[in-house]
């Protein structure tokens, strides 16, 4: 049975609305990944904190706003928000709306910036944290830098 907002495991209880939120979506997601529960729940919840740590207010109240958490199915949908990006590396590239940033194998950006110095450091940040690293391309598409921020 998939968790909701208003059914999740009591150790996710102390955590305020968005954080919980996305660390039900994640739980769900390692769940249809045949993790099991007791290792998917601690994992999510840590998880879902970096996440929180790592975003911005307004990154935040948008993501609160998206509606219920991601739904578990039972043939095994594919998630937006797997965990394996924790293991990616972060990508700058032109976007038609400007800069974006996204994990090196997502389907879209995480986010996009009109300006490409806050795409890096955007990047950057998430890049250092994951403990991955960052791959900027030039307007054509080709690689301008690469930075490694492994441990």
């Amino acid at each position: 049975m998939p968790w909701t907002m208003n059914d999740y495991p009591s150790s996710m209880k102390n955590l305020d609305d968005a954080t919980k939120k996305k660390a039900i979506d994640i739980a769900n997601s390692m769940i249809d990944d045949d993790y099991d529960e007791g290792r998917a729940i601690p994992i999510a919840i840590e998880q879902a904190k970096e996440w929180r740590r790592n975003h911005d207010k307004q990154d935040v109240k948008d993501y609160k706003k998206k509606g219920k958490p991601t739904q578990r199915s039972e043939e095994g949908k594919e998630y937006d928000n797997n965990p394996e990006r924790l293991e990616e590396g972060e990508q700058v590239i032109s976007h038609e709306d400007g800069w974006a940033v996204q994990s090196t194998n997502a389907k879209k950006p995480s986010k996009v910036y009109k300006n490409k110095d806050e795409a890096i450091e955007r990047a950057k940040e998430i890049a250092e944290n994951k403990g991955t690293s960052i791959t900027i391309f030039n307007k054509e598409g080709s690689i301008q830098k690469q930075q490694s921020y492994k441990s």
